[in-house]
């Protein structure tokens, strides 16, 4: 399939799926970038939720689910066309191993149609959390959810990870998520810590992210 039909498709999603999308999603996303994330993490932070659901998805482009990703497009685009070269797309194959191999799961990589698909399937998430009054950002697949108890973060760290697998059929790395205080994770390339002259919370780029 031509990068012309793949950008067309793309802007087309874009501008149907682009109004419905929440306001706690900045991945891939027009006028939007990670910093824009990491800003409004320090604001829940700074507002008493310093406890930190961080759910890892594992191999999230890798394994969605074609026909769950057609469902959804389906809810908001009607045009048949569209959709059927979505689907092309999506089985056109993944890279595994170095080779590009066809498959049920997974997205293409390369260009903007996989990750405004990746966007579609994890507004979803979004809808959830906040259907449960929960505050989080996220960017791509990289989620996190501030609450104001450990165990308010354990309960949410169970029950989100349920829905991811139920109802959307994805994998939670429960190797790399965990629940903690602000300064004992990295998210987006950044480390947080606690002021001690005003004790705000504040980001910093991680070490590594900077020499990288």
């Amino acid at each position: 399939m031509g990068m012309s039909v793949l950008n067309t498709i793309t802007q087309v999603l874009t501008l149907i799926h682009e109004p419905l999308f929440s306001e706690s999603s900045f991945g891939f996303r027009p006028d939007r970038c990670c910093e824009m994330a990491i800003i409004r993490a320090l604001e829940y932070m700074n507002n008493g939720f310093h406890w930190v659901v961080d759910i890892d998805l594992e191999k999230f482009f890798d394994t969605v689910s074609h026909d769950k990703l057609i469902t959804l497009v389906m809810k908001n685009v009607k045009d048949g066309e569209i959709v059927s070269l979505i689907r092309k797309f999506l089985v056109s194959g993944i890279m595994i191993d170095g080779e590009y191999k066809e498959s049920i799961i997974g997205t293409p990589q390369g260009g903007n149609l996989s990750p405004l698909l990746s966007n579609i399937m994890l507004n979803e998430l979004d809808k959830e959390l906040e259907a449960r009054g929960l505050h989080f950002t996220r960017y791509a697949d990289d989620c996190i959810i501030l609450v104001g108890s450990s165990k308010a973060a354990d309960r949410v760290m169970a029950n989100v990870s349920k829905f991811i697998e139920k109802k959307l059929g994805l994998k939670v790395n429960m190797t790399k998520s965990k629940v903690s205080k602000p300064n004992d994770i990295k998210y987006l390339g950044f480390r947080f810590y606690q002021d001690s002259f005003d004790g705000k919370w504040k980001a910093k780029p991680h070490v590594e992210s900077e020499t990288s």
